[in-house]
């Protein structure tokens, strides 16, 4: 007969797992809400923003994409403030579901040849409030998973969470497989966006599932108990004692969220317009390279545990300064009839841009303590996304013609690279940071005269 001592382990040894696969999944199927329109983007642009060149009908599709990115702050300061007060769970539960509503509500509107500017007027406004849910659940999903489990598992957790841009992109092009031969052609038009936007709702009524099995976090409920801790204020993260943490860390998110968006949230536009890939082509290469980020990613992130945070950074900065402009520029010559070749090459370039950031997430939590963590990590993963998410809509923007496109690729991504790497080589190690919930003094002294 088991004993209340043997349920009670085996109660708290469940709790890392399940609270590690909420952030996880959570975070993936709001990342896929959020990036759906990337995959319709050609076909957003026609039905609802149309216009004399093709380039501007495309910038101002991103535009709207742009417009979700730059809400995510807004959304992660006040969920943020409402996960460091009242719980990362709870935070959770409301922010996955406003996100499913708003993007299901998307799939509704009607085009701008049916009712001009009602249709694209609607379509900012929802994208809007996306974004500002969106930013919660990055509040939640980037604390929740790591303040519950073990030092040891926190470098590959920090991986796996990250690597929900893989996934998320991996279940989009799928839907986008899907949608595609069930409307085919002018169908998809017609419908199949639709579907696409639709499906953002049944994403978060799964993920809500998933996130009412978790716990909330240890860390979180051992100082909601201790009732005479003075509360942090979001305002805290510019002062003195955290304003370094802050900027230096919004740095390198802006890096290499422009290298994400210029590369894996780019290339469905990019393989449209320039190798003239069809849909379903377009697809099969986002869920090959997004089953292949996954474990690259773990990998990635658990390394970082291994041998610390800020080499594995500088290591995967100097990389993509050195691969990915020139993966880029090759891909741009690889025409549609060399599939396998593009297939690899692509796969190549999403393995590369997304294992940049899979030891950010972990990063993020390591530099801000308990008490506004949730605020820290937000807003610096959000603001950096927005202001990355921004290059997609500058490329199309400074690019004359389509032919343009890829030369200002380049260029773009070679710049946020940069970026990634100088904030890398200026930052501290953070790693065994979480459980002092500040900087410990164990770490290097640099680092703690930067937190104090």
């Amino acid at each position: 007969m088991s004993s209340p001592h043997d349920k009670d382990s085996a109660h708290t040894s469940r709790r890392p797992v399940a609270a590690g696969a909420a952030s996880i999944l959570g975070f993936s199927f709001d990342l896929f809400d959020l990036t759906i329109l990337l995959f319709v983007a050609p076909t957003v642009s026609r039905v609802l923003f149309p216009a004399a060149a093709p380039t501007l009908a495309l910038a101002a599709t991103f535009a709207s994409f742009a417009v979700s990115l730059l809400a995510r702050p807004f959304g992660g300061i006040a969920c943020g403030r409402f996960a460091d007060r009242l719980g990362r769970r709870r935070t959770m539960l409301v922010s996955i579901m406003g996100v499913g509503v708003a993007t299901a509500a998307m799939g509704a509107l009607p085009t701008y040849a049916a009712a001009g500017a009602v249709g694209p007027t609607l379509f900012l406004m929802l994208r809007l409030l996306q974004g500002l849910f969106v930013g919660g659940v990055v509040a939640s999903t980037h604390t929740l998973g790591t303040e519950s489990v073990p030092q040891r598992w926190r470098g590959l957790l920090s991986g796996l969470i990250i690597s929900a841009g893989g996934i998320g992109t991996m279940m989009a092009a799928g839907m986008l497989f899907l949608t595609s031969a069930l409307f085919p052609g002018d169908a998809f038009a017609a419908w199949g966006w639709r579907v696409m936007f639709f499906s953002g709702l049944l994403a978060s009524l799964i993920s809500l599932a998933i996130t009412l099995r978790a716990e909330e976090s240890p860390m979180w409920a051992a100082q909601d108990a201790n009732r005479s801790q003075v509360r942090a204020k979001a305002r805290d993260l510019l002062g003195r004692k955290h304003r370094r943490a802050t900027l230096t860390s919004l740095g390198m998110v802006f890096g290499a969220a422009g290298v994400w968006y210029l590369t894996i949230g780019f290339l469905p536009t990019f393989l449209g317009q320039i190798n003239q890939v069809s849909g379903a082509q377009t697809a099969v290469v986002l869920v090959v390279a997004g089953a292949l980020i996954v474990p690259t990613s773990a990998l990635v992130g658990h390394a970082s545990e291994r041998f610390g945070r800020r080499p594995v950074l500088i290591a995967m900065g100097v990389t993509d300064l050195v691969a990915i402009p020139g993966l880029v520029y090759l891909i741009s010559k690889i025409p549609a009839s060399d599939f396998g070749e593009l297939v690899a090459y692509c796969a190549l370039l999403c393995l590369i841009a997304n294992g940049t950031s899979a030891p950010l997430q972990v990063f993020l939590a390591e530099r801000f303590p308990t008490a506004i963590r949730a605020t820290g990590a937000a807003l610096v993963y959000n603001v950096g996304f927005a202001l990355g998410g921004l290059m997609t809509t500058a490329v199309p923007l400074l690019s004359p013609t389509v032919s343009d496109i890829p030369g200002r690729l380049v260029v773009g991504v070679a710049l946020c690279a940069a970026v990634f790497l100088v904030f890398a080589l200026r930052g501290p190690e953070t790693r065994g940071a979480l459980e002092a919930g500040n900087v410990p003094a164990s770490l290097p002294t640099d680092l703690a005269r930067n937190e104090s």
